[in-house]
């Protein structure tokens, strides 16, 4: 069942601009490109958000769960009343995505079109130079690609522009669809310099006050950079932890303890040329690495889920069934709402691509056809077995961040709930029990695409709460992540230790 969270382009960035700052965003080649598109007229785009949130309110399994819906009735009527001017298809997307963000969901969303801001970059544009972790409402510089050697990677950055930084955390979060705050800080530490551009459109610099880890505090003005320079100041500076080359890793550290990160739990890598979802390469890597395991006797084993977009339970299923110890599945309870809009959505799938449909769809399709538009019903689902025949029966310790996500988290509720290893790491940003089993509607005349989540989806516990996984050892994650890799090596002292 696919529960995947993608990154990066996709992360469905709820810009909330108003035209001025759209337009002062937007290169030349970007506005061009606008002026040839279709200006959709104030009627038009107050009938399709009319059918957003008809379309949310009919298909979404708990469109209130976490906001009243007077509130959503109230926010509506206001964007309603605003949409007064004629818009592009992207600049509708940028208004439609701040009010699905306001359901405070991952999966409610519309997704900005990443290539406005890819424009920008290669035509010369320039950004914000620094990489953020955001902390407990405080921000800190992760990487300094800004040229100017007083800002040191770790430094808290108080204030910009003579706003405190919290008060640009809470800007940018309401552009985010997220559950929580923690959530929508975790994604907003992969593209920051995307909300800062779309704020301020392009600037020279930005007035920064900072302290170091000392508390000495210090101003200055950082300029803008473009991709080029950005580049050329990361080669000069020490090569940062890495986790995605290579995106699949199996090794033995020392102390004869097996490491794996087994990457993304579907095939990411285009390269490969295999299907998307087709798992027979990751399960030849997954008993490859086992076997070798085996026959080192390695009696640890560190599964390494760091910054794992997650996938497919398909894939994951391959890897847990090598330590479980009894039958399993990802949730206890899967609640799926019967709409047309998701009848429709898994219909196209089946006739379009096969590959992604497989046999979940089909058991979909029956189950739509024996119920009532509107009707929450139980999505059943066999468990997965352990694997016959050899077995990994050393102890499993499972390492997560906030920035693991989706199947990953339900991998890692999985593994703690069926008490098949330990999870030490962060609390994950993703929620253990979710609002997941993510599709797509379209919209009838900007054809802009709206995502939603059509399941609740109870961890295997039972637990209804939605909080992300508590690790059972909590290790800190530094602002500043080295290729020496601090966190792994605690890990491998505690594996030991265990």
């Amino acid at each position: 069942m696919r529960r995947v969270l993608m990154m990066g382009p996709v992360i469905g960035l709820a810009l909330a601009l108003s035209g001025a700052v759209a337009g002062a965003a937007m290169t030349a080649s970007t506005a061009a490109r606008a002026d040839e598109e279709r200006r959709f007229t104030p009627k038009e785009l107050r009938g399709d958000f009319a059918a957003l949130y008809d379309g949310l309110k009919s298909a979404h399994v708990d469109l209130t769960a976490f906001t009243p819906k007077t509130e959503l009735d109230r926010a509506y009527a206001k964007f309603q009343a605003g949409l007064d001017k004629p818009m592009t298809r992207f600049e509708a997307e940028l208004r439609f995505e701040e009010f699905a963000s306001l359901a405070h969901m991952g999966h409610t969303r519309v997704d900005f079109d990443y290539a406005v801001w890819r424009d920008y970059r290669k035509g010369g544009g320039k950004a914000f130079p620094l990489s953020i972790r955001a902390v407990n409402g405080r921000t800190f510089v992760a990487q300094n690609l800004s040229g100017e050697a007083a800002v040191v990677p770790g430094d808290e950055i108080a204030a910009m522009n003579g706003q405190p930084m919290a008060d640009w955390l809470a800007r940018a979060e309401r552009h985010v669809s997220a559950e929580t705050p923690y959530m929508a800080h975790s994604l907003m530490e992969y593209d920051f310099a995307v909300y800062v551009w779309v704020e301020l459109g392009a600037v020279d610099g930005f007035d920064l006050s900072l302290r170091h880890g000392d508390g000495k505090a210090y101003s200055l003005r950082v300029p803008a950079r473009r991709l080029d320079e950005m580049k050329a100041f990361a080669a000069a500076q020490p090569a940062p932890l890495d986790l995605d080359t290579p995106m699949r890793e199996a090794k033995i550290l020392a102390g004869n303890v097996a490491y794996l990160r087994p990457g993304p739990f579907y095939n990411a890598d285009a390269k490969t040329g295999a299907e998307e979802w087709d798992v027979a390469g990751f399960k030849s890597f997954i008993d490859e690495s086992f076997a070798r395991f085996l026959a080192a006797k390695c009696d640890r084993l560190i599964v390494d889920l760091r910054g794992n977009p997650g996938g497919d339970n398909l894939f994951s299923d391959v890897m847990i069934a090598w330590f479980a110890t009894r039958p399993f599945k990802f949730f206890s309870q899967f609640k799926v709402r019967v709409s047309p809009q998701s009848t429709a959505a898994n219909a196209d799938r089946i006739k379009n691509d096969a590959e992604a449909a497989g046999p979940v769809s089909r058991q979909y399709a029956r189950m739509y056809a024996g119920a009532k538009n509107g009707a929450l019903v139980d999505f059943e689902m066999q468990p997965a077995e352990p694997r016959s025949g050899q077995r990994y029966t050393g102890k499993v310790f499972l390492l997560v961040d906030r920035q693991s996500y989706s199947n990953t988290v339900s991998v890692a509720a999985l593994v703690q709930d069926y008490k098949f290893g330990t999870v030490l790491g962060e609390e994950t940003s993703d929620m253990a029990t979710a609002h997941g089993a993510m599709e797509k509607f379209t919209l009838p005349v900007t054809g802009i695409q709206v995502g939603y989540p059509k399941a609740l989806i109870v961890r295997p516990n039972g637990d209804p709460k939605p909080r992300g996984v508590v690790p059972d050892i909590a290790i800190a994650i530094p602002a500043v992540q080295t290729a020496a890799d601090p966190v792994l090596q605690q890990v491998v002292a505690i594996a030991l230790g265990h």
